[in-house]
């Protein structure tokens, strides 16, 4: 299996630009193409938080017109920026997003790779949170299946990055779902959302890792004190392989025309 994570799109209403800079619905466009050209099809992608940029029922109307490209499944999760009931009031034809109650939590079992999606949003708050009630129940849907290779996916990562502007803005009770997971070996992997850069940490006896922004990605600035700043670095996304034998392997790719690809060998001769 194949699972496509690509988080943190921001998409505003037509013809704005996030921050009088970032063009996000043209980004998201040039990322859906690519996706829908892979060499290998996934299987299903998943949205990690961020969709849109104020929760604003225009921005996740352009938000549907722009994912009505993509050609396979896909998952949404909120974020901070968004708002959960104009969310779940956009994609009515996405009943796993009512599966959680108040909260937009959820199990997807129709694939090889388990995924089962927490919500980490604090209304009109860009800090995260995680519900008690939400552990026990991610304690017992993991205990269902113990068996199954399972993601995690949320958009709070659960772990400090050094990127301190964020950490400040990021999940406040951690240990809560790392006593969670510890309990199930079965979690391969944690993704999330949030950082706008590709970071991996151990977590709980798994790994935990956050994705590429598909708008525009934070500054790499690991001073405590860094400003609070983004950079026009190629969007991104991730390719999350999930192979029997190995395990998941996780591949960071770039939105964009570049050049090549270029060949090493001209016959049985590396080229010089």
């Amino acid at each position: 299996m194949i699972l496509c994570q690509i988080s943190d799109l921001h998409i505003k209403a037509a013809g704005k630009k996030s921050y009088k800079v970032v063009d996000t619905a043209e980004s998201l466009r040039r990322c859906i193409a690519q996706v829908n050209q892979l060499k290998q099809r996934p299987d299903a992608v998943v949205f990690t938080g961020d969709l849109v940029d104020f929760g604003l029922p225009e921005e996740y109307a352009m938000l549907r017109s722009l994912l009505a490209p993509l050609s396979v499944p896909y998952y949404l999760l909120p974020g901070n920026h968004d708002e959960r009931q104009a969310l779940r009031e956009a994609f009515p034809e996405h009943a796993y997003l009512q599966q959680g109650g108040e909260r937009i939590e959820y199990v997807i079992d129709g694939h090889p790779l388990r995924i089962v999606a927490l919500d980490t949003v604090i209304p009109r708050s860009s800090n995260g949170e995680l519900a008690p009630a939400s552990m026990v129940w991610l304690d017992r849907v993991l205990s269902e299946q113990p068996q199954r290779p399972t993601v995690i996916v949320m958009h709070h990562p659960p772990f400090t990055t050094g990127i301190g502007h964020m950490d400040d803005i990021g999940l406040a009770n951690p240990q809560l779902l790392e006593e969670v997971v510890r309990r199930h070996p079965q979690v391969e992997r944690v993704l999330c959302g949030h950082l706008h850069r590709p970071i991996t940490t151990r977590f709980g006896g798994t790994i935990a890792s956050t994705c590429p922004g598909v708008s525009h990605q934070v500054v790499l600035d690991l001073d405590l004190q860094a400003a609070s700043q983004f950079v026009m670095e190629p969007p991104g996304f991730q390719l999350h392989l999930w192979d029997e034998r190995a395990g998941l392997i996780s591949h960071t790719a770039y939105v964009g025309e570049f050049d090549g690809p270029y060949p090493f060998y001209d016959g049985d001769n590396l080229i010089d």
